[in-house]
């Protein structure tokens, strides 16, 4: 069992920056794949960054590549998100999720748990 929490979020302008973090509670934190995920009002859940277990590969998809950066510290069963040159379209709540073992994936359904979510929102 693994319980997820997120905080960071918060209201900031076009071209701001935020970092999101999760903490993670257990013992084997670095046997779960990690990544996180948004949610816009009306929206599919959308696939935002992963993360290897060793936290040697990471993969964002195009929307963000180049803006955010996933990172984990496994000593602190943590993973984290900065977002830089944040545009009002990344407005979402943002989810941390964890994968037993195997790569990491972009499909919601692949990962075992979530955390609460974190409101992002960036104004125009």
């Amino acid at each position: 069992q693994v319980q997820l929490v997120e905080s960071g979020g918060g209201l900031v302008q076009a071209g701001g920056s935020l970092r999101l973090s999760c903490a993670a509670s257990g013992r084997t934190f670095s046997t779960y794949g990690m990544a996180w995920f948004r949610q816009a009002p009306g929206k599919e859940r959308e696939f935002v960054a992963a993360i290897n277990r060793s936290g040697t590969s990471t993969y964002y998809p195009r929307s963000v590549k180049g803006r955010f950066t996933i990172s984990r510290d496994n000593a602190k069963n943590t993973v984290y998100l900065q977002m830089n040159s944040l545009k009002p379209e990344d407005t979402a709540v943002y989810y941390c999720a964890a994968k037993y073992n195997g790569r990491p994936a972009a499909i919601p359904k692949e990962y075992d748990y979530w955390g609460q979510g974190t409101q992002v929102t960036v104004s125009s």
